[in-house]
């Protein structure tokens, strides 16, 4: 599964998920992939076009914004978006629940179409996002 951490993430969320699964991942955090500030709408297009990215994300913009929204699920990504309860939180906890949450991140990866948006909860169970 290859994996990009958004830049409203620290990048060492995507650094320690890349130690947690060598081999068996590519966990890229965007500021490394694309650079700092790149728009939205360029980095969707951009990675649509490399095929199928599993997106981890505090930008919950994407899922408002009609632009943005609309290139998404025109895009071949999957996207997993922190409630705002969980972006609000320490990175630790963040961490800590997107773990608890992986094997089913993995799951939906697998099972979804393109465009797919979810919500990653404080507690409870993933959502998909259906706007």
């Amino acid at each position: 599964m290859k994996v990009l951490v958004d830049e409203n993430l620290p990048p060492a969320l995507a650094k320690a998920l890349a130690a947690l699964f060598p081999g068996e991942h590519q966990i890229e955090d965007l500021r490394g992939k694309f650079g700092a500030g790149v728009k939205d709408i360029e980095w969707i297009g951009s990675l649509s076009r490399e095929g199928r990215w599993v997106i981890i994300s505090g930008d919950t913009r994407i899922t408002k914004n009609k632009a943005e929204q609309n290139a998404f699920r025109n895009s071949h990504l999957i996207g997993f978006f922190l409630a705002p309860s969980l972006k609000q939180a320490k990175v630790t906890k963040q961490m800590q629940r997107i773990l608890a949450l992986w094997e089913d991140i993995e799951d939906l990866s697998r099972r979804v179409a393109g465009g797919a948006m979810f919500e990653l909860p404080m507690s409870g169970a993933i959502r998909q996002l259906r706007t």
